[in-house]
């Protein structure tokens, strides 16, 4: 609405311009050469306006003309950038369908058509990689690099070949340059995080968690929580060689972490040698609340050394009465029980865990009908049945069983990975060995009914033999039996290379691995608690 009062504005002005000279006609004169030319004013400033329109088209003609071979130049190589662009494309797209020939193809399209153009680089790095070329990848990521737009990609690039050909230097060294050009850049980041985590630096490892928290790579709690498992890790990595700043470590991590269980139970021995005993049990308390664990049930139960048998069984009660119903603190009581042996509290606490027992369970009862009665043969049966238990709970991080905690998984390389459960894959696997012996029958127990013959059979009982054998002596209870775990705080060491980044669209036959790596904690926890 606007412009159409300034329009109409300016032809009224036009308009009245004309008339004003319409009515105040004149007459112009030009003499030049002996010429001498006589028009009115009108006429005069009419051919002025049609000589002046006529200039405009000769010069925009010339004009034309002049530029005709530089605009023909630019529509071919505009022609040319556009096939190009249509080709990559199209290229790309083959990418992420896994035609390799078709994505071939149209990068050598490419390369004839645009061969500076950045993203024919990436088709055919891509191609290479979905063709198993891992050279011609690598050659085409470096060329990347040295152009602006391409750097940042080309070093991840050259990261993730790094990685399959399993050299962790160099690939630390892409990540390090990556992360030094963006230090907000996610992948870069966490790539140094995790193989300095990897190669045991944690020193470094804690540096750069502060860069990714201070370049907003991580949230509050996400950077409390992995600054408290890298302390941890680091503590125990000095815990023998410099234990003043494996204090130091310890103690920061559990203030971030209560709950971190290898955390707490350092920080607790580290309290007890102090003399700190008050001290010490909070840190365990506190943790055994939320992730009830065999390390916190051990320190706590043996954390005055000079404690008898009674004592450390009245620490037992106290710490099982703290998680009731957890299979943890009835383990840890049980034991204590035996140790101090009080064998009727011993199966009381264990007696809710025999309908279908774990390994550990089976192990305990053997143990127990040893120091009891010394049945070898009852203690023969439940060690057999402890082939065939259920798995116990173990640190597990995608798929990998290990017998100690560790920072991050060897898998995938994530920070916080491992998990005191049951391996899912064994649970999915192993038929359950149900024990049919009920829990009232073991205040006084019968001969054992078993459907499932026994890998090793058991004596036969004393009391239907026909020349009854002579007593065996009583074992002595002078030396406390420590339960047998496949879980003990250990030391941190150098973990396996960190898996490929899992956007990366390329094939990787060389280097393919199991999804459940095989690893010494795998095997049977029998054979690992003798």
């Amino acid at each position: 609405m606007i412009r159409v009062a300034i329009f109409l504005v300016v032809l009224g002005l036009i308009a009245l311009g004309v008339t004003w000279i319409a009515d105040r006609p004149g007459e112009v004169a030009i003499t030049w050469l002996g010429w001498r030319i006589e028009t009115s004013l009108m006429v005069m400033l009419a051919i002025l306006l049609l000589v002046i329109a006529a200039s405009i088209v000769i010069w925009s003609i010339l004009r034309g003309l002049w530029r005709s071979p530089g605009r023909i130049a630019a529509a071919m190589r505009n022609r040319r950038e556009e096939r190009g662009r249509r080709a990559i494309m199209r290229g790309l797209i083959a990418v992420g369908a896994g035609d390799t020939r078709t994505a071939q193809r149209h990068a050598d399209d490419v390369r004839k058509i645009a061969p500076h153009e950045p993203l024919a680089l990436l088709l055919s790095a891509q191609s290479a990689q979905l063709a198993g070329d891992r050279a011609e990848a690598e050659r085409t990521f470096r060329a990347m690099t040295q152009h602006e737009p391409t750097r940042l990609l080309g070093l991840r690039g050259l990261f993730i070949e790094a990685q399959r050909r399993d050299d962790m230097a160099d690939a630390r060294l892409y990540a390090e340059e990556a992360a030094k050009i963006a230090p907000s850049l996610p992948w870069a980041g966490q790539a140094v995080l995790q193989i300095r985590c990897a190669s045991g630096d944690f020193a470094g490892a804690l540096d750069m968690l502060e860069r990714n928290r201070a370049s907003g790579a991580l949230d509050r709690n996400t950077f409390k929580r992995q600054r408290a498992v890298l302390l941890t890790a680091h503590a125990l990595a000095l815990e023998d060689s410099d234990r003043e700043t494996a204090k130091a470590l310890v103690f920061e991590a559990v203030k971030l972490a209560p709950d971190l269980a290898p955390a707490a139970a350092l920080a607790a021995r580290f309290l007890a040698e102090n003399g700190e005993l008050r001290k010490a049990t909070r840190v365990i308390e506190r943790a055994w609340q939320v992730s009830p664990h065999p390390d916190l049930a051990e320190t706590y139960v043996y954390l005055r050394f000079g404690d008898s048998a009674l004592d450390r069984l009245n620490r037992a009660r106290k710490l099982a009465s703290l998680a009731p119903g957890n299979i943890e603190g009835a383990l840890a009581l049980a034991r204590a029980a035996i140790n101090a042996r009080e064998f009727p509290e011993a199966r009381r606490a264990i007696a809710p865990y025999l309908a279908q027992p774990s390994q550990r369970v089976a192990l305990l009862m053997a143990d127990l009908e040893q120091a009891e009665s010394a049945n070898e043969g009852r203690a023969r049966e439940w060690t057999a049945r402890a082939v065939h238990a259920l798995r116990d709970p173990a640190w597990t991080a995608d798929g990998f069983v290990s017998d100690r905690w560790l920072p991050i998984s060897p898998v995938s390389g994530r920070i916080d990975a491992f998990e005191w459960k049951a391996p899912v894959a064994e649970i999915a696997s192993a038929a359950p060995y149900v024990d049919e012996v009920a829990a009232s029958e073991i205040e006084t127990p019968p001969a054992p009914v078993i459907d499932a013959k026994p890998l090793i059979e058991p004596a036969p009982d004393p009391v239907t033999q026909a020349e009854p054998l002579p007593p065996e002596p009583a074992r002595p209870a002078a030396e406390p039996v420590r339960e047998r775990r496949h879980a003990a705080p250990v030391k941190a060491e150098a973990i396996v290379p960190i898996a490929p980044v899992p956007d990366d669209p390329g094939a990787n036959p060389e280097h393919e691995t199991d999804p459940t790596p095989e690893s010494p904690a795998s095997a049977p926890a029998w054979k690992r608690m003798f």
